[in-house]
């Protein structure tokens, strides 16, 4: 069956816990997590950290992908993950990751945006 469309969620968010936003290790843990939890294939991945503190991740998906770019200095994180309805729909796996990496961070969202595309 095909479905469409599919859920982007893109956010802002604050977080105090500073050691996660300073290196990607604890969220490629959490990344791997949630991939198995909800059931996702991951084609390819990249993490980043930058001297002197924060990272950029983006993991590719066969249902689309997940990014993360923090600023430990500031206490902020960007983040956005989209899954497309190729073959089930997803806008409850995209809610529930949003919602777990923003509990795994401590986040006080700033902005969220859903698109539907």
């Amino acid at each position: 069956m095909h479905y469409k469309p599919g859920l982007h969620i893109l956010s802002e968010f604050n977080s105090v816990k500073s050691d996660y936003l300073f290196s990607c290790k604890a969220c490629n843990v959490l990344f791997n997590e949630l991939i198995d939890k909800y059931e996702l294939a991951k084609v390819g991945e990249v993490y980043h950290d930058f001297e002197g503190g924060g990272f950029t991740a983006v993991i590719c998906l066969t249902e689309s992908h997940l990014s993360i770019h923090t600023w430990p200095e500031f206490g902020l994180a960007t983040f956005d993950v989209f899954l497309s309805n190729y073959q089930r729909k997803n806008e409850d796996k995209v809610k529930g990751i949003y919602a777990d990496v923003l509990a795994f961070f401590e986040g006080e969202e700033r902005q969220k945006t859903e698109l539907v595309r």
